[in-house]
C-alpha cells in the first residue's frame, strides 16, 4: 500500500546530494561573473567549471571544521587545484545556503503543484459524475437541506485551485537569493554581480539583506503549506463521516485482501483519509518554528538553521504524500447514490421545514407564528417518525392558507437543486 504513493522526486529535492549540487551550482555561477569581470582568468574557470563534489573528502573535513560550507568548499576547492582559490570569492556561507535553498523549495513546489493539479483534475471528473446525485446536506452533523454530491465536490476544486494560488504567491516569496556578503553590505561583492548570479540562477534579488534572506518569507512559504494540509484534513474528515456506518453514503478504496482490524473481520475502516488527517497536523505543526524563525539576533544567529533543517524536507514530503493519498481516495472511492436518497428521506419529510415556513409567511402569517407551527410538527416527527407533510396538511391552519397541490410543490427536492449548473459554471466546468 506505501508503495503507491512514494514520491522519489521530493526525496530527491531534499537529498543531501542535490543540496550539495545546488550549493556547487551557486558558487560556479559566481565564480562565473567573476570571470565576466575578469577576476578569475579563462583557464581557471574551465577548471572550476568542471568541479565536482566530493562527500567523502567534504565528511572527513567536517570533522576538523564543524562548518558544513567550510567543508563543502575546502572539498570543491581541493578537487579542482589551484584554480579553486576562486571558489566562494568574497561570499560569506548564507549567500550559498540561502540561495541554493531557495532553489530546492522552487523544485519542491513544482511537485506539489502537479500534485494539487492531479488532484482537482479527479475532484472536477468526480464534481461532474455526481452532479445530479442528490444527498442531504448537514449542518452541525444534521441533516439540514438537500444539495448534491457534485456540489461538495465542485467546492473542492474551487478550494483546490485556491490552493494552487497561494503556493504560486508563497513560492514568489520564497524565490530570492542573495550575494550580498557577511551582512548584507556587498563589501566584497558588488551589487550588480548578485543581480546576475541571482537572475542566472532564476531567482528574484532579496533587496536589502542581512546576513541572510529574511524568514518572513520562509515562514509564509511554510504556513502555506499548512493551510493546504488543512484543506486536505477538511477533506478527508468529510470522506471520513460519510464512510460511517450510519451515514455508509461515500467510502474510500478496499483493495482485495485488505484488512480493518485484527480482531473484527467485518470492519473496513477509513484509514487513508485518517492518515490524511494525522499528517495534516504533523505539517501545521512547522509553521510554529518557521514563524519564530523570523526574530533573529542582529544581522542573522544560527537559531534558524537546525529547525530549518527539519521543516522544509519534512513539510514537503508529507503534503507530497498526503497530496497522493487524497488522489488517490478520489480517483477510486466508492459513491453510494441510493443510500444518499435513502438518508435524504429519513426525516420524514423534515428537511422541506423551511420552505413550508416560508410558504405560510407569504401567505400572511407572522413569522414566529409560522415558525411555532412548522417547529411543533417537526417535533413530532423526531419523536414519532410520522410524515411531516401530513402532519401539516391535517392542520386546519396549514390547509387554509396551503393546498395539497403547494404542499406537493413545497416537498419537490428539485426546487433546491435548479442552480447547480450556476456553481459549475462559475468554476467552468459546467
Amino acid at each position: 500500500m506505501i508503495d503507491r504513493y512514494t514520491f522519489p522526486e521530493m526525496k530527491r529535492v531534499w537529498s543531501e546530494e542535490n543540496k550539495l549540487e545546488k550549493w556547487l551550482a551557486v558558487e560556479i555561477a559566481v565564480c562565473e561573473a567573476w570571470a565576466r569581470r575578469g577576476v578569475i582568468p579563462a583557464a581557471d574557470m574551465d577548471a572550476i567549471r568542471r568541479a565536482q563534489l566530493n562527500t567523502q573528502r567534504m565528511a572527513e573535513l567536517f570533522q576538523e571544521t564543524h562548518h558544513d560550507i567550510v567543508s563543502f568548499v575546502r572539498s570543491v576547492a581541493e578537487a579542482i587545484g589551484p584554480a579553486g582559490r576562486f571558489v566562494h570569492f568574497g561570499l560569506t556561507s548564507s549567500d550559498v545556503w540561502d540561495t541554493g535553498t531557495a532553489l530546492q523549495i522552487v523544485d519542491a513546489s513544482a511537485i506539489l503543484d502537479r500534485d494539487l493539479e492531479a488532484l482537482e483534475t479527479a475532484l472536477t471528473e468526480r464534481a461532474v459524475r455526481h452532479k445530479q446525485a442528490v444527498m442531504i446536506g448537514r449542518t452541525h452533523g444534521i441533516h439540514a437541506e438537500p444539495m448534491t454530491f457534485g456540489l461538495k465536490m465542485a467546492s473542492w476544486v474551487a478550494e483546490v485551485r485556491r490552493a494552487r494560488d497561494r503556493l504560486a504567491t508563497a513560492t514568489c516569496e520564497v524565490q530570492v537569493g542573495k550575494i550580498s556578503g557577511a551582512v548584507g553590505t556587498h563589501a566584497n561583492v558588488p551589487p550588480d554581480l548578485e543581480e546576475e548570479v541571482c537572475a542566472a540562477l532564476g531567482l528574484a534579488v532579496e533587496p536589502v539583506s542581512t546576513q541572510i534572506v529574511h524568514r518572513d518569507r520562509h515562514a509564509m512559504y511554510i504556513t502555506t503549506l499548512g493551510v493546504i494540509a488543512s484543506s486536505l484534513e477538511k477533506f478527508a474528515t468529510e470522506m471520513r463521516a460519510l464512510q460511517r456506518t450510519d451515514i455508509a453514503e461515500a467510502f474510500e478504496p478496499f483493495s482485495e485482501g485488505q484488512q480493518g482490524s485484527s480482531a473484527m473481520p467485518h470492519k473496513r475502516n477509513p484509514e487513508l483519509a485518517e492518515r490524511v488527517c494525522g499528517l495534516a497536523r504533523f505539517i501545521r505543526s512547522a509553521s510554529i518554528p518557521a514563524m519564530e524563525d523570523v526574530a533573529l539576533w542582529h544581522e542573522r544567529d544560527i537559531s534558524h538553521s537546525s529547525v530549518e533543517r527539519l521543516i522544509f524536507p519534512d513539510s514537503c514530503l508529507a503534503l507530497d504524500y498526503i497530496l497522493r493519498i487524497f488522489t488517490h481516495i478520489v480517483s477510486f472511492m466508492e459513491v453510494d447514490e441510493e443510500r444518499m436518497r435513502q438518508n435524504l428521506d429519513r426525516t420524514h419529510g423534515l428537511i422541506y421545514s423551511g420552505r413550508v415556513l416560508l410558504a405560510l409567511i407569504d401567505k400572511g402569517m407572522a413569522r414566529n407564528d409560522a415558525y411555532d407551527l412548522v417547529q411543533r410538527y417537526a417535533k413530532r416527527v423526531w419523536a414519532s417518525d410520522v410524515d411531516f407533510k401530513q402532519l401539516l396538511a391535517a392542520d386546519p391552519t396549514v390547509a387554509a392558507l396551503l393546498t395539497p397541490a403547494d404542499l406537493d410543490e413545497l416537498f419537490d427536492v428539485g426546487y433546491h437543486l435548479r442552480y447547480i449548473d450556476t456553481a459549475f459554471e462559475r468554476l467552468g466546468i459546467a
